[in-house]
């Protein structure tokens, strides 16, 4: 059985290791999943990124959208408003008791990590799913108007301003699970993930981006630009702000320290000869995951890539 290591966050990650689990074993998968999306609202923790992973490979998830639960109710959270509560952040029913539950248990003394695992188990998830960290790691973007919370951005400000800086706070540090299963894994992927908000951070923690740099194990790439745009979210946005070129090269620079091959889509095969040049092992490869066949078809593709 491989081990597969995967460093992710958000939608794109979610559907890749969807896809990875229905070709590979799943118990030899370990996702990674970056915490500094996390936030309290109406006193719960609430888990973004880690919630999308639960639910998709739970089965639970609004294929749609590709976040949140599928037959969701709101009732909750009309209450809330009509209460005179802040209700920018919709929680659906189901969703609120995933909350109750993190956010009693974390109150109890355990770890992110045990409260994930314990889900996990619940919902019949083969694959190990681990928070980056246990630390209380947030992600601040810089704007026009000054530094705010990353789902204020995203969600409240729909991801409209203009992002000057990023920085992730307080320092942490990742787990001890986390370093084993990369220490221990035959391949190390960066899912198709943005890679400043969602990689960035679990990059960040202390030690981590060494240890990637020193693994045994291939680490392959996946592009989350296609033809010069982003598959969801502002990852192209990004890259324009931080003075990148839009598109897989550019994606391709960041990692080319880290990853030893890349994955792109054959919409940007003219790329392939300039992300080869930066030393890195290319595959050109249908990325768009519309569906289980070609997210099976990209997991094949990008563990074929580490061999």
């Amino acid at each position: 059985m491989e081990r597969i290591a995967v460093l992710c966050g958000g939608v794109g990650a979610a559907r890749f290791l969807s896809g990875l689990v229905d070709v590979v074993d799943p118990a030899g998968v370990t996702a990674i999943v970056n915490v500094a999306d996390d936030d309290e609202f109406h006193g719960l923790h609430v888990s973004p990124d880690i919630d999308t992973v639960l639910y998709t490979l739970g089965g639970l998830v609004h294929e749609e959208q590709g976040w949140g639960r599928r037959d969701e109710t709101f009732n909750a959270q009309s209450e809330l408003a009509r209460l005179g509560e802040d209700a920018w952040f919709r929680l659906g029913d189901r969703d609120l008791a995933m909350h109750i539950h993190r956010t009693r248990l974390l109150r109890e003394g355990r770890s992110l990590t045990e409260v994930v695992d314990g889900v996990r188990r619940a919902l019949g998830i083969g694959a190990t799913i681990l928070p980056a960290t246990d630390s209380p790691q947030r992600t601040r973007v810089r704007t026009d108007a000054g530094w705010i919370g990353f789902q204020e951005y995203f969600v409240q400000r729909r991801a409209a301003d203009l992002v000057r800086e990023l920085r992730f706070e307080p320092g942490a540090t990742p787990t001890g699970a986390v370093r084993a299963a990369i220490a221990g894994a035959d391949i190390i992927v960066i899912a198709p993930s943005n890679p400043f908000v969602s990689i960035g951070p679990i990059l960040a923690l202390t030690g981590l981006r060494d240890q990637l740099q020193e693994a045994r194990a291939a680490v392959v790439a996946v592009s989350p630009i296609v033809g010069g745009a982003a598959i969801k979210g502002p990852a192209a946005a990004m890259l324009a702000a931080f003075g990148y070129d839009v598109s897989a090269l550019g994606v391709a620079r960041l990692y080319a320290e880290l990853a030893d091959a890349f994955i792109l889509d054959t919409e940007d095969a003219d790329l392939a000869p300039a992300i080869a040049a930066l030393g890195l092992r290319t595959s050109v490869v249908p990325t768009i995951m519309r569906d289980r066949a070609t997210r099976a078809d990209l997991a094949r593709a990008t563990v074929a890539a580490a061999r």
